[in-house]
């Protein structure tokens, strides 16, 4: 898909969206008894005097910071992004929890039903919003693709039909990226009230179709995600509320991070012939050796995408598609301080 996102990119020649290199942020405050270049990462309490953020950009900075997760540093949103993605969402829920709505998720999302259905669900939604974009001179390419992967993962969440909706839930979702990381100030006009009313929005949505889907005579043919949630309330394993807001959150990040990186991946193609080239002789080469031409991709062929997978994995690597990231110190961290040994302070 992105090899032929690019190529009509290129024909058009259409700026093409870029991406930029995430930063991972962490509390961090400096410690006078040692060089000024030192940067001490203060735990939690801490913040009860100075709430003070640093962005880190050194690779390997980050890479400590990463690679002692749980030990010296825990997942953690500022206040005003938990009250937009909710307070009973996945990212705040114990190990145990977590780990039983991350298989929850694999049910729908996971390699098997990747292999089976997914496949060829996202092969047909390429397919005819190429068809579609090449009736118009351009497009925003970022904003497209959103979309485009927002009525894969919806239709899989919560059967959502891009072809009879009136794309309002998605105008909503776009409404809310533009203040996820704004000034939590809720005003009029502000774009963190804007967010808020988005996802006020859909979360009313969310609500009618889990009690429309709850009074229902009996299941649709076709489960869902919500069919899902609906058999764990049933169990009591899950509050609505969680499973609202998971929902919510599946529904953002499932498009969000997707199309990010296939906007990426088509910049830098478009920006380097000779691979461009070479992702294209691979489907080609594929295509060909195919008994029906006009047949749907299938897994095999996938598999045989060695080119376009190492494409993918450099698109990622050089841009990543994480604005930030968020990391809380759970004890004082000192990193190189005064030419001495890496130490806790």
């Amino acid at each position: 898909m992105a090899a032929a996102l690019a190529r009509q990119m290129a024909e058009w020649r259409s700026p093409a969206a870029g991406g930029s290199r995430g930063e991972a942020t962490a509390r961090v405050r400096r410690a006078s008894a040692h060089r000024r270049d030192a940067p001490v990462l203060w735990p939690e309490p801490a913040r009860r005097s100075a709430r003070l953020l640093q962005a880190t950009s050194p690779e390997e900075l980050n890479k400590f910071i990463f690679h002692q997760e749980e030990r010296f540093f825990q997942m953690w949103y500022p206040e005003s992004f938990m009250r937009i993605i909710g307070a009973d969402n996945m990212i705040t829920m114990p190990g145990s929890s977590h780990k039983h709505l991350r298989n929850l998720v694999l049910r729908l999302f996971g390699p098997e039903n990747l292999r089976r259905d997914m496949i060829q669900e996202v092969q047909k939604t390429a397919q005819s919003s190429l068809l579609l974009w090449l009736d118009r001179p351009n497009i925003e390419l970022k904003e497209a693709v959103s979309s485009m992967i927002f009525s894969v993962t919806a239709k899989k969440l919560i059967s959502y039909d891009s072809s009879t909706s009136n794309e309002e839930m998605w105008k909503q979702y776009d409404a809310f990226i533009s203040g996820l990381l704004a000034l939590p100030l809720y005003i009029p006009g502000t774009a963190f009230y804007k967010c808020m009313q988005a996802r006020k929005n859909v979360m009313k949505t969310l609500k009618e179709l889990f009690d429309e889907r709850k009074n229902a005579a009996r299941r649709q043919e076709n489960i869902d995600f919500i069919d899902v949630l609906i058999e764990e309330l049933d169990k009591d394993t899950i509050s609505e509320n969680a499973a609202l807001d998971l929902v919510f959150l599946l529904l953002f990040t499932s498009f969000e991070t997707t199309s990010s990186a296939i906007a990426v991946v088509i910049k830098f193609l478009t920006d380097n012939p000779k691979a461009l080239q070479e992702l294209t002789e691979e489907h080609d080469y594929i295509q060909k050796t195919r008994a029906n031409p006009n047949s749907g991709i299938t897994w095999e062929e996938y598999k045989l995408m060695k080119f376009t997978s190492h494409v993918i994995h450099e698109g990622l690597r050089l841009a990543n598609i994480a604005p930030v990231v968020f990391r809380k110190a759970i004890e004082d961290v000192h990193i190189k301080g005064g030419g001495t040994r890496q130490k806790l302070c």
